[in-house]
């Protein structure tokens, strides 16, 4: 099974979501569609960044690191520097 780490962007809200997934397809479809958790305040979302593992354990390292103060500081810069630019962030 592969695991995937992802970053949604609401630009509308200048907010940002972390989180893993073992199928991107249907999570992001309840971020932006279904559901009633946090993430339904700040819709629109658009996936910016995507990593897969093939390994559980690494998938929830990395998302802790993209959490993490350095993670997010990280995550801002690279919105407001490669975003623009690219359509979304990279590493």
């Amino acid at each position: 099974m592969t695991y995937t780490v992802y970053i949604l962007y609401s630009k509308l809200h200048d907010t940002i979501y972390v989180g893993y997934t073992s199928n991107l397809i249907n999570r992001f479809a309840s971020h932006n569609k279904l559901g009633r958790d946090w993430t339904k305040r700040y819709r629109p979302w658009i996936v910016i960044y995507c990593a897969c593992f093939d390994d559980k354990a690494d998938a929830l390292k990395r998302e802790k690191e993209l959490k993490s103060g350095q993670g997010r500081q990280w995550i801002r810069k690279a919105i407001h520097e490669q975003l623009p630019v690219y359509g979304y962030i990279f590493i």
